[in-house]
């Protein structure tokens, strides 16, 4: 289940709760303020490594085909 990060107006208390994605975003806090909670959208924290990936996949390539020195440095070329 994802955890949904609140704020409430009222209080300014900040607090995680775990919920269903069908479910209604809560409204009420616990210090008795009605309709006062505010769900807080928090940034994922998902990294694509590895091969298989869009920006692997169609890096720029060199206009010659890569044998020349218009091709971009390789790391692996590199010392």
């Amino acid at each position: 289940m994802p955890t949904y990060v609140y704020e409430c107006k009222k209080c300014e208390k900040v607090f995680e709760a775990e919920q269903r994605i069908t479910a209604d975003p809560l409204k009420n806090c616990d210090c008795g303020g009605k309709g006062t909670l505010n769900r807080i959208i928090q940034p994922t924290a998902v990294m694509f490594k590895g091969g298989g990936f869009h920006i692997n996949d169609y890096a720029p390539k060199a206009p010659c085909g890569g044998d020349c020195a218009c091709s971009p440095p390789n790391s692996k070329d590199q010392s």
